[in-house]
């Protein structure tokens, strides 16, 4: 019988089929322009849901899942490196597919395709919006309709960001184990500090407001995903037949977001500092990146995502000053179980 269960490792979701997924704290781009892909600032933390049953609001209890802190609009990219296997991965960002701006589907679809193809896709950090570009994911709060959820739907109910893991049918993992036998070469695995590490942050956190008595469980504000800054990435088409996947996901997380304060109530915990400021980590000549696939082919945006508005037409301009990487900061880059995470109904 296969094993369906999520785990946390650290910071780390594992899913099915050794697919691994973490949330990377990075620089917010500005909202005009297409730029390089911004370093990582070290991992976002963590934690399961049921762990804080008694402080987290209900509806989350009911979804289950993981939950982490991040800032308004703050941005974030996802980090596959560590998937050895094939795998088909959904990314939902308020249930809306990142890749293809179509409802959240428990199957997969190529028409148009709604999952991103690992260990090929190394990252994404934003939905797929134009022709070999994204817009980053930046946190919002559910209410103003500034989430991809609410351009797309007219409606902002979930938040958060959905996974869902496909492996490959067993005789297409048996051919595939085959090749990887007789092939010389070895794919260079990426991993997070191939894409900027973690790097120093700012040396204070925002205050946090005291907990609620008793520290009961209430309705925490709510967050989900918009977009910002057009970036450098592609999104890779799938290669294989869609009949080589899996019919039935092999394992599936909601990851909640809230606010730092809230973080701070309902853990306990101290949330992390914000992030430098970008002016100050381009003054420092501190690098960004470029990352180039010669064998693969960039995925189409669709009318659907790439009509989706950045978060400044809801909150207003971005007033952080913005100093462009110079050439030479701009870097190409080529060619053990944790705990289980609940899952729950959404």
């Amino acid at each position: 019988m296969t094993d369906s269960t999520v785990r946390i490792d650290g910071n780390t979701l594992r899913l099915p089929g050794e697919v691994r997924v973490r949330f990377i704290r990075t620089l917010r781009l500005p909202e005009t322009g297409t730029h390089a892909l911004p370093p990582g600032l070290g991992e976002f933390p963590v934690r399961r849901v049921e762990d804080y049953a008694d402080t987290v609001p209900a509806e989350w209890r009911a979804r289950g899942g993981v939950m982490l802190p991040v800032y308004l609009r703050e941005a974030m990219w996802l980090s596959f490196g560590g998937t050895a296997e094939p795998a088909a991965l959904q990314v939902g960002v308020g249930k809306v597919c990142a890749v293809s701006g179509k409802p959240w589907s428990s199957r997969l679809s190529r028409n148009p395709q709604n999952y991103v193809v690992l260990p090929r896709q190394p990252w994404l950090d934003g939905i797929n919006s134009g022709k070999g570009t994204v817009r980053q994911f930046v946190a919002v709060p559910l209410g103003l309709g500034a989430t991809v959820e609410g351009q797309v739907t007219g409606e902002e109910v979930w938040g958060g960001v959905q996974l869902q893991s496909f492996p490959l049918r067993d005789e297409e993992l048996g051919v595939w184990r085959e090749a990887q036998r007789r092939m010389a070469a070895t794919r260079r695995e990426m991993t997070v500090g191939d894409y900027g590490g973690a790097l120093p942050m700012a040396a204070q956190a925002a205050p946090a407001p005291a907990a609620a008595p008793g520290g009961r469980a209430r309705s925490a504000p709510a967050m989900g995903l918009g977009v910002g800054g057009s970036m450098r990435q592609e999104v890779y088409r799938d290669d294989r037949p869609l009949k080589a996947w899996s019919e039935e996901p092999a394992g599936r997380v909601f990851v909640h977001l809230v606010t730092p304060p809230e973080w701070r109530r309902i853990t306990g915990e101290a949330p992390p500092p914000s992030p430098v400021d970008r002016a100050a980590y381009t003054r420092a000549g501190l690098p960004w990146f470029d990352y180039y696939d010669q064998d693969a082919t960039d995925l189409a945006p669709t009318n659907t995502l790439g009509s989706v508005q950045p978060v400044g037409d809801w909150l207003g301009d971005d007033h952080e000053p913005w100093q462009e990487p110079s050439p030479h900061q701009v870097k190409p880059l080529g060619d053990a179980p944790g705990k289980p995470v609940e899952d729950g109904n959404w």
